[in-house]
């Protein structure tokens, strides 16, 4: 199928939004080192007769709207010279890019399944290495069946997906004519709200999960090809798994913790990696009520901090699944107020020291409840949305829980392309696990 881009418009706020020039400063969670990366993303939207309007003109009269309460979209990241982190430079007559493409072909209802090439091509990569750099582009590519989809790329400095849902929310309410934009003003106040204590304390054992290593970056070019592999997890199967586990365990599991542990698992298993050696669990949780006080409603700024499982290989391949489900159950008592108030202590006063999470990262996240699915600019909800991204968390084979059919849970787990027949076959071996229903796409 072929693609083309006819032209890049840049959008603005619909009337100035400020009368000067100003720089807006980031908290300690936009400027995570693991969260200097753009995610890159589609939101499918295949053929709805009951819509012939034009959706590129819809949505960038939408997004000119929007853009007036979150018009820091339209500016730019830049380093500080003082410190090196970033911050967000606001200047009048900036704009946000919006490319237009056009591609021949009917659009499928997108499980993931498609040319990754192609569908590579549907929203902007920007260069990582850029300076400034836009915090989103988007692109808009329209198929002569009728159908478009939305490809966004965001920097995770600017927001998380909890934030950037905020956003497309509000362009959504303005295609429909819901006068809903500005009702709620977004917040910014980054800095303040999500800021070190003064002075800095680190009175939670931070260092138990976070490493300092000035010359070592999580998503180094490793020359190894990742590729993606899709699974459809029937919910009743994995409600019966739990179930087993309960009768072995006396824990009641959560959808996340299981199936993070049958996955971690099965790729563990397959790395073959000596049986002392360290590998790490991780995830991000939402800190909106864990804060006090909590954060505003409309804060859309970046609100989770990671949380960390460490075990070694051998505990991981070895012990039952149900125990790794348990360890991953047990991490979350580390999300409180302190544990987050010294993880932002920590961000100051090591910043410049390299602070990671550990070389051999698997990163979880869980996309099925940020509302991706029900962002509806006139032609109804997505039918899917398919990240494009490969770095998240400091890992570089991240693995997403997405919105599926009801009754399934769809996973996208990146993994090193020798290692896709193994994790198969361990998966496989999981399916007899009470006759279960899990099946790659």
């Amino acid at each position: 199928m072929q693609l083309l881009r006819h032209e890049t418009a840049v959008i603005r706020p619909i009337k100035p939004p400020f009368d000067h020039d100003h720089a807006l400063s980031l908290s300690h969670l936009d400027t995570d080192r693991n969260l200097l990366v753009t995610l890159r993303y589609l939101r499918i939207y295949p053929n709805s007769r009951h819509n012939q309007s034009d959706p590129f003109h819809v949505i960038t009269a939408a997004l000119s709207a929007a853009l007036l309460p979150y018009y820091p979209l339209a500016g730019t990241l830049r380093r500080r010279p003082s410190d090196h982190r970033f911050e967000l430079h606001c200047r009048a007559g900036d704009g946000l890019p919006v490319v237009l493409a056009v591609a021949g072909g009917i659009l499928a209802t997108g499980d993931g399944d498609g040319d990754p090439s192609f569908m590579d091509q549907l929203t902007p990569d920007p260069d990582p290495g850029s300076d400034p750099i836009r915090p989103m582009v988007l692109q808009i590519t329209k198929f002569s069946c009728g159908g478009f989809v939305l490809g966004a790329s965001v920097h995770h400095a600017i927001c998380d997906g909890f934030g950037a849902t905020l956003f497309f929310s509000a362009v959504a309410e303005a295609t429909r004519g819901a006068g809903g934009v500005g009702v709620i003003d977004p917040v910014w106040d980054r800095s303040v709200l999500l800021g070190p204590r003064c002075p800095p304390r680190v009175e939670y054992p931070i260092r138990e999960f976070l490493s300092l290593d000035r010359d070592f970056s999580p998503y180094a070019n490793s020359g190894k090809r990742v590729v993606k592999e899709y699974l459809n997890v029937e919910e009743e199967w994995l409600g019966r798994v739990k179930e087993m586990w309960y009768k072995q365990s006396g824990l009641k599991f959560t959808t996340f913790e299981a199936l993070g542990a049958l996955i971690w698992s099965s790729r563990i298993k397959v790395e073959k990696l000596p049986q002392n050696e360290n590998v790490t669990f991780a995830y991000s949780i939402s800190i909106r009520n864990i804060v006090n006080p909590p954060l505003p409603a409309s804060y859309w700024g970046n609100s989770c901090v990671p949380m960390f499982v460490h075990l070694t290989a051998g505990e991981v391949a070895g012990q039952p699944v149900w125990k790794t489900a348990a360890a991953i159950k047990g991490s979350k008592q580390h999300a409180t107020a302190e544990y987050v108030a010294s993880y932002l202590d920590f961000q100051e006063l090591h910043y410049g020291e390299g602070i990671n999470s550990g070389r051999r990262v698997s990163g979880f996240t869980d996309w099925r409840h940020l509302g991706h699915s029900a962002v509806d600019f006139g032609w109804g909800g997505p039918t899917a949305v398919v990240p494009l991204s490969a770095r998240l968390l400091g890992s570089v084979e991240p693995c997403f829980f997405l919105p599926g059919k009801e009754g399934v849970v769809k996973v996208l787990v990146h993994l090193e392309e020798g290692l896709v027949l193994g994790f198969r076959g361990e998966m496989d071996k999981l399916r007899n696990m009470e006759n279960g229903l899990l099946s790659p796409i």
